[in-house]
């Protein structure tokens, strides 16, 4: 069965939003496990990732509402935040796939000093031994002060290594979905826009919107 225009906008609409909230949902639930890894070379990164996430998960809201609604203000505002959105989400998604592994250990040897006594933590929940190996100062000073538990057996890893396994595989799959979907976010501007100029079927038929 072939339906008319404005109800396959509607649905198609519809089910794109549907698509962002997961997408949104994905975002926030990726970014949230990179920081509970102790990202700190990409906190702010993916501090963004995360506010893209949340503001993309509402808006899908706003607009499957004004969808299913027809609402002229809803979808009005849904076209104009969601065009902000995708150029937010295309800037974020090109600084995680650009930020390379270099510039991460800068970040990382700029901020572990920084972290204070919750690098003790760190190296518990990550169950390593200091930033790096080099400088061998910097190194013998984490070394004598960590509690992780794999120090008895002299076989500890180094958590910057670990940090930067984890920040280049959350950094890898933020920027690749949000980059990806960042382009359809295009295509729910101009449904929206279609589909808000339609007249519905359901109105008064002398109603023109």
């Amino acid at each position: 069965m072939v339906c008319g225009g404005f109800t396959c906008s509607k649905n198609a609409l519809c089910s794109l939003n549907v698509v962002y909230m997961l997408v949104g949902l994905l975002l926030v639930g990726v970014a949230a496990w990179g920081k509970g890894f102790g990202i700190v070379s990409s906190i702010h990164i993916i501090g963004g990732v995360i506010a893209v996430g949340v503001f993309l998960l509402l808006i899908a809201i706003v607009g499957l509402i004004g969808a299913i609604h027809h609402h002229q203000v809803m979808l009005f505002f849904y076209m104009v935040i969601l065009f902000i959105v995708f150029l937010f989400q295309f800037g974020v998604s090109c600084s995680c796939l650009a930020m390379n592994e270099n510039q991460q250990l800068k970040l990382l040897n700029s901020t572990w000093e920084l972290m204070a006594n919750s690098t003790r933590d760190l190296e518990s929940k990550l169950d390593c031994c200091g930033l790096l190996k080099t400088p061998q100062a910097q190194y013998e000073k984490d070394w004598a002060a960590c509690p992780a538990e794999c120090k008895p057996k002299g076989s500890c890893s180094t958590c910057g290594t670990l940090m930067l396994q984890h920040a280049s595989e959350a950094l890898r799959i933020l920027g690749g979905v949000g980059l990806f979907f960042s382009f359809t976010e295009i295509l729910g501007v101009w449904l929206a826009m279609r589909y808000r100029n339609q007249k519905d079927p359901a109105a008064n038929p002398s109603a023109f919107l």
